[in-house]
């Protein structure tokens, strides 16, 4: 890697093949997608196919390997589609297969792993509850074990809800109550959509990522086989803490890639939007709030990308992650507010970008850990 850059050739490259990749399957439909509420299945084939969903998986389960900054590479190219909610659903396996790649058994791996990297399988994350949102330590969904038939299964009980791809995925790491009450009591499952007591509500609707399915599942004495268990038994509140890095890493470069599509629109209209005889380009009041957006778009970008070099190196930077999502969603917050304001009348229309980056936005700073527990995690790190 070439000092002074995070990215070097192969980054590169996989830049051009995401960006071309975006260019001609999403691009030309995603106006049509957002407004229909859903994408074509098909697209996770494609994706697939194209090696852009095993990027940063192990090759033995069908990935390409790589490290963490070819991840942030897609993710950057996919989000220049202009969409949140797409980002998110064709993302869902990012938060949902590394508890499974990573603590999961071996011949579970080898069954599911390379179908999902594949685009042939959709896998979804479910931890939050009605109840409880960013309290995971006290969810309550059920899971016992017992013996059925000669079996063991967990029999579990209870709902999750606000889950990305919930509509049509085909597995899901579902974090259940096994033990006692606080955090040592939770587990993962890997839970099958066709397994008998499980059941998925209709698409819930939302103020942003519309292209996004989300939904409610129910589980009514559902058996699920114990060899489904990921890692040990009552220790998946630590493989949850340890998921939340990365997804508080992909939250925060799609903060900082909506703060930039909003301040690239910006540049471009205030060069052609005439008002009071001139160009808006022409007036210093908004030629210095493009000043600020953009000097606050590079220092959440780079604090961002920071944050992904340490982990990529091993380290564990709860606090630092945590600073650094609050950061780019605090900014891209601002960015998109001011955007808006500065297209006007226009950014209020259905029509342009910065309409649809206001809406979806507001969803980056509450998933993933909602601000307020981030700044929690934060002060307790200061010791305060």
């Amino acid at each position: 890697m070439a000092a002074l850059s995070y990215f070097g050739e192969i980054h590169s490259i996989i830049r051009e093949t995401a960006s071309s990749f975006v260019r001609k399957e999403i691009l030309p439909f995603i106006d049509d997608w957002e407004e229909a509420g859903s994408f074509p299945r098909e697209l996770y084939k494609k994706t697939g196919d194209a090696g852009l969903l095993g990027i940063n998986y192990p090759e033995e389960y069908g990935g390409t390997g790589g490290d963490l900054f070819q991840k942030v590479v897609w993710l950057e190219e996919l989000m220049r589609a202009g969409s949140g909610g797409l980002t998110a659903s064709l993302g869902s396996l990012d938060i949902g297969l590394p508890p499974l790649v990573k603590f999961g058994d071996e011949a579970l791996k080898r069954r599911v792993v390379p179908e999902v990297l594949a685009g042939e399988k959709i896998y979804a994350l479910a931890i939050t509850e009605p109840s409880g949102g960013s309290d995971v330590a006290n969810l309550k969904t059920r899971a016992v074990r017992e013996t059925v038939n000669g079996k063991d299964y967990f029999r579990v009980n209870g709902s999750k809800t606000f889950i990305t791809s919930g509509t049509r995925a085909d597995y899901f790491t579902v974090a259940v109550r096994t033990g006692g009450e606080g955090y040592k009591g939770v587990s993962l499952l890997m839970v099958e959509k066709d397994t008998a007591g499980f059941s998925v509500g209709n698409p819930l609707k939302k103020m942003g990522w519309w292209a996004s399915d989300t939904a409610e599942l129910f589980f009514d004495d559902c058996l699920v086989p114990a060899e489904n268990l990921i890692g040990e038994e009552n220790q998946g509140f630590f493989m949850i803490t340890s998921n939340f890095q990365s997804e508080r890493l992909t939250l925060a470069v799609m903060a900082n890639m909506t703060s930039e599509l909003a301040l690239n629109a910006c540049l471009d209209y205030v060069k052609e939007r005439k008002a009071f005889g001139q160009s808006l380009s022409g007036l210093q009041t908004i030629r210095h709030k493009l000043a600020d957006m953009a000097t606050q778009l590079e220092a959440s970008r780079e604090l961002a990308y920071r944050c992904a070099a340490r982990m990529d190196n091993g380290e564990q930077i709860m606090k630092e992650i945590s600073m650094a999502k609050n950061f780019a969603t605090d900014v891209s917050d601002k960015i998109t507010y001011d955007a808006v304001q500065i297209f006007g009348g226009m950014g209020f229309m259905r029509e342009s970008l910065v309409e649809r980056l206001y809406r979806d936005n507001r969803i980056l700073s509450i998933g993933g850990g909602t601000r307020e527990i981030m700044n929690e995690i934060i002060s307790k790190q200061l010791q305060i």
